[in-house]
């Protein structure tokens, strides 16, 4: 399909799909590797960056999502191994849904409420919904040919690799903040 090759697919195709075929393989690395290094930073910088691991667990334990410590590691060690199967073309369709579901976190735990602009007071959702959906694009995109995926044979692209993406991103997103998130109650408006 997206991988190319064959006689048979070779004699059955005309030039401007061989062409096209070149593009979207093109595409599908430099997707999977930008996402995947912005992946590993996160992570990295979340466990060994500023405030470490530590300082991680209170700034999520801040917003609500308890126990910090257990959704740092969790966060943490998504976007590490993640990362690294976006890179490797492994099992696209569940490292791209591992960006959705870090990404639809902090999308409703943090950014949301601050508008849409990064620049803004808090960070707005700009930066986290153009990931989601890069990694949904990548999600139904595949991998393309230079993947472990297309060695291994396996082939989840289309509708059925934007499925996967969306529901175990999204899903697992959605259950994670349904047991776990907790923010506190705002203070009431006392300005009257």
């Amino acid at each position: 399909m997206l991988y190319g090759g064959g006689v048979l697919h070779t004699l059955t195709v005309g030039i401007a799909d061989i062409y096209n075929l070149r593009g979207i393989n093109i595409a599908a690395l430099l997707l999977r590797v930008i996402l995947g290094i912005t992946m590993i930073a996160h992570g990295y910088n979340h466990i060994w960056g500023g405030g470490k691991i530590a300082g991680t667990a209170g700034w999520f334990e801040s917003m609500g999502l308890k126990p910090g410590i257990l959704h740092a590691w969790l966060a943490s060690l998504t976007e590490l191994g993640a990362g690294v199967m976006l890179i490797l073309g492994l099992l696209n369709p569940l490292a791209a849904a591992g960006v959705v579901g870090v990404m639809t976190v902090a999308l409703i735990t943090n950014h949301f409420k601050n508008g849409f602009f990064i620049f803004r007071p808090g960070e707005g959702y700009e930066y986290v919904v153009n990931l989601t959906v890069a990694a949904l694009a990548l999600g139904a995109l595949g991998p393309g040919a230079w993947s472990v995926d297309k060695y291994l044979k396996i082939h989840l692209a289309g509708l059925t690799g934007l499925a996967i993406t969306a529901v175990a991103g999204i899903g697992g997103a959605l259950l994670l903040l349904a047991v776990f998130w907790r923010p506190a109650p705002k203070a009431p408006d006392t300005a009257a």
